[in-house]
């Protein structure tokens, strides 16, 4: 006598495994999509939006950020775009800084602070932008991140040592 498994329990078993599967994917997606996004998520997307205008226009688009209504502002002079930093975002302010060397820092509760504001950062049709920094500084803790203005993305830090 032979043994084996009938057609009727292999498809039973690929069915239990699709259902699995179907509530696997479907889970992780929800929990993927219910994280709310970060300030430098929106700054990267208002970037990469201002970047991907200007290319596709052939004209240059401002990267500003508006105090008052929270949000990086994209725009060519025509219809601006805002991207705004999560609601749950507290004590935020957010500066443009230049990169030539004429700025100042302040020692903020033992952290140094950037000062002196540049103006909007311009992204242009070749796909490379001024050169600038931004400075995220949320609930007294600031962190700078630095744009290469050839690619428009963030300079890695260096790596010290060995």
């Amino acid at each position: 006598m032979r043994r084996g498994f009938t057609l009727l329990e292999v498809l039973l078993a690929l069915a239990v495994i699709a259902l699995l599967a179907t509530v696997l994917v479907g889970g992780s997606a929800t929990l993927l999509r219910d994280r709310s996004a970060s300030i430098d998520d929106v700054f990267w997307k208002a970037c990469q939006a201002a970047r991907k205008a200007a290319v596709k226009t052939g004209n240059p688009f401002l990267l500003s950020y508006d105090d008052k209504t929270k949000a990086f502002v994209v725009d060519d002079g025509s219809a601006p775009k805002t991207f705004p930093i999560p609601p749950t975002a507290k004590d935020v302010a957010i500066n443009f800084l230049s990169t030539s060397g004429d700025q100042s820092e302040v020692l903020i509760g033992g952290v140094a602070v950037a000062t002196g504001d540049a103006p909007p950062v311009i992204f242009f049709p070749d796909g490379t932008c001024t050169p600038f920094k931004v400075q995220i500084m949320e609930s007294g803790t600031p962190h700078i991140l630095s744009i290469d203005p050839w690619t428009c993305a963030q300079v890695l830090a260096k790596k010290t040592g060995a």
